[in-house]
Parts: C-alpha cells; sequence; structure tokens
C-alpha cells in the first residue's frame, strides 16, 4: 500500500510518526513509552511495570470500571491492548476509520487520566500471578530469560518476578505512572487515512495532560560467556534449546541485513543448510535462527526443539554449517536465492495499515530512526557474500555466548552438546 510518513515533534515534548495511507478504512494507534520492568523504583516491586499495564484500561476519570470502559471502547468493532518489556510499555489500538477521533479520546483517558483503585490492584495481581505461573509451564517461554540472566543481564526470571508481586502497593503504581507517562517520554506511530486530519491530531496530542518529564537512557549491562545451563523438567521429553551468541555492538544497518540473508541461508526453509538438513534426516521437526540488534549488543540466536537422541546429531550439523560459514563457503547463488526471498517479503510486508505501522515503529520507537521504506530492495541487493562472511565471524570472535536448555535429561548430555559448538570459538 502506498503511504507517506511525517515526523512530528509536539510542543511539549512527545515526538512520533504520522503515516498516511490513502484510501485506508482502518487507524492504527501505537504509543510507547520507555516504562518497562528496568525502570521501576525498586527491584523489590519488580512487577510493578506489568502490574500497572494490566491496570491501564481499568478505571479513569470517565469510566468508573474496566467493563464501562471496554464496552464502550469495543462497541463498533475497535480493538486495543497493551505491553510491557524490560524497558517499554506501549499501548497499541485499531478501528473503523469512521470512529478513529473517539477512539484516540478514549486512549488519552487511559494513558494520561487513570485512576488506579485497591479492588483493580488486587485483581491485577492475580491475574499476573497467573500468567506468569503459567509461563513456567511454557518451555520456551522459560528459556529465554534463563539464558539473558546467564549472559549478564540484569533482570528476574519469573519465579523471581512471582515473588515480588505481594510487595506492590497502589503507591508504587501511581509513582511508576507519575514518574515514566511523561510527554518527553512519550512516542506514537499513528497510521490510516490522515490526509486533512494531522493538524487536528498534533492538536488533541497537545491537549493531553501529561506531565514534562525525560527520556530515559537505556541501562548498560556487562554481558559475559557462560556455562551451559539446564533447566530441568520432568515432564520436558525432549530438549527445548537456545544458544545464544552476543557482539557487544551495535550491529550496522548493512551488517544486520546480510545476517538476515544467513538465517535464512541456515534454517529459513526445508531446503536450508541446517533446518533443511536436519528435517531430510528425520532430526527436529523446527528450529530457527535470527539476528537481533539491540541498544548496546546485538545477538545471533539458534533455538528450538529436538529430541535427546538425535540432539547430538543435530548439533554436528550446526558445527559443520557455521564451521563451513567461517572458512568462506558461501555460495554466490545462495546468496542471491535469500536476497530474492528478502525482496518478496519485504513487498508482502506492507499489504495492511498495521503491517506499514509495524515496519516503522520498533526502529523509532528505539532510537528515534526512521526507516526508508522504498530504499530497502536497494539495501537487500546491496548485499554482498564477504560482509555476511565477515559479520558472521565477528560473533565468533567475541566469544560472549551460552547454550541453555529445558529437558528431563541430565547435564552431562547438555555439556557434550555444549562441546560440539565450543571448538567454533577456538583460536588455533
Amino acid at each position: 500500500m502506498k503511504h507517506t510518513v511525517e515526523e512530528v515533534r509536539l510542543k511539549s515534548g512527545a515526538r512520533g510518526l504520522l503515516i498516511d495511507v490513502p484510501g485506508a478504512t482502518v487507524m492504527s494507534f501505537q504509543f510507547h513509552f520507555r516504562a518497562g520492568n528496568r525502570y521501576v523504583r525498586s527491584k523489590d516491586v519488580y512487577e510493578t511495570a506489568h502490574i500497572m499495564e494490566h491496570m491501564a484500561f481499568g478505571a479513569n476519570s470517565k469510566y468508573k470500571s474496566e467493563h464501562e470502559y471496554e464496552a464502550e471502547f469495543t462497541k463498533n468493532g475497535a480493538y486495543h491492548n497493551a505491553y510491557t518489556s524490560e524497558f517499554a510499555m506501549g499501548y497499541v489500538a485499531e478501528c473503523a476509520d469512521f470512529e478513529w477521533d473517539r477512539i484516540l479520546d478514549l486512549q488519552r483517558l487511559a494513558i494520561c487520566e487513570p485512576r488506579f483503585t485497591n479492588e483493580s490492584l488486587e485483581a491485577e495481581k492475580g491475574n499476573v500471578r497467573s500468567e506468569l505461573t503459567g509461563y513456567l509451564n511454557n518451555h520456551n517461554r522459560l528459556l529465554w530469560p534463563r539464558i539473558q540472566v546467564a549472559l549478564g543481564e540484569d533482570i528476574y526470571g519469573f519465579r523471581k518476578r512471582i515473588g515480588t508481586i505481594s510487595a506492590v502497593k497502589l503507591s508504587d503504581i501511581k509513582e511508576h505512572h507519575a514518574r515514566t507517562h511523561t510527554s518527553e517520554n512519550m512516542r506514537f506511530v499513528i497510521s490510516g487515512k490522515l490526509h486533512g486530519r494531522k493538524s487536528e491530531i498534533k492538536r488533541q496530542l497537545e491537549d493531553w495532560s501529561l506531565e514534562r518529564g525525560e527520556r530515559f537512557e537505556i541501562p548498560r549491562d556487562e554481558l559475559s560467556k557462560a556455562n551451559p545451563v539446564l533447566i530441568r523438567r520432568k515432564e520436558a521429553s525432549n530438549l527445548t534449546f537456545g544458544w545464544s551468541l552476543i557482539l557487544p555492538r551495535e550491529l550496522k544497518d548493512a551488517e544486520n541485513d546480510a545476517m538476515g540473508v544467513l538465517d535464512h541461508i541456515l534454517t529459513g526453509t526445508m531446503h536450508s543448510r541446517i533446518f533443511g538438513a536436519a528435517r531430510q534426516h528425520g532430526l527436529a521437526y523446527g528450529m530457527f535462527s535470527d539476528t537481533s540488534v539491540g541498544f548496546h549488543e546485538s545477538s545471533w540466536d539458534f533455538g528450538g526443539q529436538v529430541n535427546l537422541e538425535t540432539a547430538p546429531q543435530l548439533f554436528d550439523i550446526i558445527n559443520r554449517e557455521i564451521k563451513a560459514v567461517l572458512a568462506g563457503d558461501v555460495k554466490e547463488s545462495e546468496v542471491e536465492a535469500a536476497k530474492s526471498y528478502s525482496l518478496g517479503r519485504h513487498q508482502m510486508g506492507a499489504q495492511t495499515v498495521s503491517q506499514i505501522a509495524s515496519f516503522y515503529q520498533n526502529r523509532y520507537f528505539a532510537d528515534g530512526f526512521i526507516r526508508d521504506y522504498d530504499k530497502i530492495p536497494s539495501s537487500i541487493n546491496a548485499i554482498s557474500r564477504d560482509l555476511i562472511i565477515e559479520t558472521a565471524k565477528q560473533f565468533i570472535e567475541a566469544d560472549t555466548w551460552v547454550l541453555a536448555g529445558v529437558s528431563c535429561g541430565d547435564k552431562e548430555g547438555l555439556v557434550e552438546l555444549n562441546s560440539k559448538v565450543a571448538n567454533l570459538f577456538d583460536k588455533d
């Protein structure tokens, strides 16, 4: 879908993108604050941000309860949700074009004028406790926070998080909202049919009753290599594994694009080097690799599920194929095929207003950078075999990694798998 992007900087200090999609019948709203778990006043009340997010659509200055607010918000089919991560708290909504101004005002009430109550606090404590307890039974959910902790990130796993719920008081919720939900800390992406509406949207946002504040810095952790980590679960009949490699810097855009091509070559399809070979030999039903760029470092992650008896063979393939890449064994034909796939996915990724918003929002919310949709094809075409190999080598040379798994097996089995990838980091 054709669209144009404009960045606006409000007098209040808030900043955002207005994305005009001519002819769209849907409006999408995304509001973002650096207000996640890492910004609570004390780790003793670690779940404050998460609980506050659950309370976001409760009572406010106009509606006495969550039920009243929900009934009004959704009466014409509109959707809303909220999320919390380590750094962010976000509010999302989609609605039919004809009611965009009503939905924007309802979001204003939830974000700017909540009325937190003890009744809602106690209810949401129970809901958060139930949510996190459920994650203890989800092996993939359980695995990755444990990997983060092992590498040195200053976060809590689910059991520790559950242990802090009871300590959260109403005063903690109110303090967190007041300190984090300020105009300078707000970013937004609004997309839809905006022609003739931009001035009114900006006027409404300028009137939001948020105090002035600050855009918080992202904390930096010192990450290091860790010994293999086994989370033992009697009911886990196979191995859910994660292998995370850290490069202590942010990848450049071209490097990140190059690693995306490499991930596709290694695990992206049924004929990929690692996943395809595993499927061909009946070793694993599913696995992935993915590269992500954080605020101070970048990660190259592998994960999946494999039966205990076939795990050693799968890790032999992982070792073999990464060793081949490091030795320069990447064919131009593979690179061109992966680039062609990426071009197709890019073109398919702008079919809805929501997809268009998603293309811009993650990067914009992270560092204020506005991606250029029309330049993505040329960026993909510029990816080189040499840059793929060089960037992969840098992850190995950093030697900051950990292998972790959830399984009913013993630690010795995971240590054996660890040894199969550890020799990739040998300096000889």
